[in-house]
């Protein structure tokens, strides 16, 4: 999904990056210990956070995640998004929460990434309808 796309979805407003970068797979999390130890390997990673201190940015060069979501209209300070243009990471941010912002975007068809081999794929997930 290209980042101009992500940009309308969720009504962002983009700090720094290229629209037209793309992400294939997204993980949402405030704690940066929870992405160091669920992320699997993947190019074109989007992280949807509420944290803005320079971990995100650390944690999001060492894992080669290349762009970032700040929710709940979380703006980073000028030195974040400095470390992030040097290091070639894009940067939004939207007023929805991060389940609000997860769920629009799964909805529009940007997978998560999968933390279990064995969960289906589909939105209904071994949802009981009956």
């Amino acid at each position: 999904m290209k980042i101009s796309q992500i940009k309308k979805i969720l009504q962002a407003d983009i700090l720094t990056g290229k629209e037209e970068n793309s992400v294939e797979v997204a993980f949402g999390t405030d704690l940066m210990s929870d992405v160091l130890a669920f992320f699997g390997e993947s190019d074109n990673t989007l992280l949807l956070t509420g944290l803005t201190n320079l971990q995100v940015i650390r944690t999001a060069e060492l894992l080669d995640i290349n762009a970032i979501i700040f929710v709940r209209g979380k703006e980073p300070k000028d030195e974040l998004i400095k470390e992030a243009e040097e290091c070639g990471i894009t940067l939004l941010s939207t007023d929805y929460t991060l389940y609000e912002a997860s769920g629009l975007l799964f909805t529009h068809g940007l997978r998560g990434i999968n933390t279990d081999d064995n969960l289906p794929e589909s939105p209904e997930r071994g949802l009981d309808h009956g």
